[in-house]
């Protein structure tokens, strides 16, 4: 079987984002145009973890039997969710629109195992995963609905396409997009914007760790959050003296 692949872009450009954030992100995206990126329904399984990377899609589909009635094991070359992590890259994030389902557990713990030796960042699943307690031991982040005992096509949806353009929670990914997940949940960035928004949020942390450092000081919440323009020069001067000697 052949499928689509992705461009994937430069490492630099997604750990940035990693650190960016999915909060900056949806802000900053919300000012250049993309008015909600946010996932909703699948939310962090582990506290702390933030990741970013290039999206592969799957997409699945509602089960009927004239076209898909095979087992768990029959063929398993094909079962489509295999040949999403067949492309896994260092990095990569696998987006899966499972239709909000939670009856079926995408991946268990063994396609979360190779998924993880592949280097995958982790996965973002508008459904469920299952051996839950195993695949949580694995290095990669979660961004699930749920959990559940059962295998991906045991009770009514069907893998049904790869890297094509999904509804993720409501939300549209396509190929190679870049995920930003963390605490907060996950956004969609759309790679032609991810530059212009690395710029932007840049800017953004820049002036916000400044009105931090003033607000936990007693500083005045109208001058410094949002930056004023009363408070400009004293931003300029704090940014000459953050600039190494």
């Amino acid at each position: 079987m052949q499928f689509p692949t992705i461009n994937r872009p430069p490492v630099a450009l997604t750990m940035a984002l990693a650190e960016v954030g999915s909060a900056t992100a949806a802000g900053e995206l919300s000012h250049m145009g993309i008015r909600d990126p946010h996932i909703r329904g699948p939310v962090a399984q582990q506290r702390g973890r933030s990741i970013a990377g290039p999206a592969l899609t799957l997409q699945f589909m509602p089960k009927r039997e004239d076209l898909h009635n095979a087992s768990e094991y029959e063929d398993p070359e094909k079962q489509l969710h295999r040949h999403v992590l067949y492309q896994v890259e260092r990095g990569d994030v696998v987006v899966v629109d499972a239709r909000a389902d939670m009856a079926s557990g995408i991946f268990g713990e063994m396609m979360l195992t190779y998924l993880a030796g592949r280097g995958g960042a982790g996965v973002v699943i508008d459904g469920c995963i299952r051996d839950s307690r195993k695949a949580m031991e694995l290095d990669l982040g979660y961004w699930v609905r749920g959990t559940t005992p059962n295998f991906h096509i045991q009770t009514g949806i069907v893998p049904f396409a790869v890297n094509v353009p999904v509804a993720c929670g409501g939300v549209l990914v396509m190929p190679g997009d870049i995920i930003v997940a963390d605490d907060d949940g996950a956004v969609v960035v759309p790679i032609g914007m991810a530059e212009a928004l690395l710029e932007r949020a840049s800017k953004h942390a820049e002036w916000e760790d400044f009105s931090r450092a003033k607000l936990s000081e007693g500083g005045d919440l109208r001058k410094y959050y949002p930056l004023s323009a009363e408070a400009e020069a004293e931003f300029r001067a704090w940014q000459a003296m953050q600039q190494p000697a």
